[in-house]
């Protein structure tokens, strides 16, 4: 792969393949992704302009591992293990369960969702231990299946 920065316009990635097909991928200062394919036989380039959500979602498809997005939920899936759906969800803290602990509310136990993350005034607890204390403001990050996190919506943060 090479790299090279274009003054004012961006920073060009290209590789090619061993049948000597060209791709570069540029990163516009704009925010936009230009994606260039250039076949062995090809006198000109197809190009297309993507922007950085349709880039990302390209790139899950190449990786094999699939994200879908739907406002605060996330969905991923992959190619070698095509039976499984991980959620990904943010909630916002109710108050019926301010001052309680994730132990107190045995959100697993009830739902099957585990609490990966809370954002705290801007603070991040990643893999937060069951003693921690839900605060006004906080938002959980939440990973189950689709019907776990709806579990956990209504019978723990009473959203539904």
């Amino acid at each position: 792969m090479r790299i090279s920065e274009l003054p004012e316009i961006g920073t060009k990635y290209e590789i090619e393949s061993p049948k000597g097909d060209k791709v570069a991928v540029i990163f516009l200062t704009t925010g936009e992704i230009e994606l260039y394919v250039l076949e062995s036989d090809a006198d000109k380039p197809s190009v297309t302009r993507l922007t950085s959500e349709e880039a990302r979602r390209l790139g899950s498809v190449l990786t094999g591992a699939l994200l879908t997005i739907e406002q605060e939920d996330i969905e991923v899936s992959f190619s070698e293990i095509s039976d499984l759906r991980i959620h990904i969800h943010l909630c916002p803290v109710t108050k019926n369960v301010v001052g309680k602990s994730i132990e107190d509310l045995a959100i697993r136990k009830k739902t099957g969702v585990t609490v990966v993350a809370i954002s705290r005034k801007g603070q991040s607890i990643v893999s937060p231990p069951p003693e921690t204390v839900f605060e006004e403001g906080d938002l959980i990050v939440a990973v189950g299946k689709r019907e776990q996190i709806k579990a956990c919506q209504q019978v723990i943060l009473g959203q539904g």
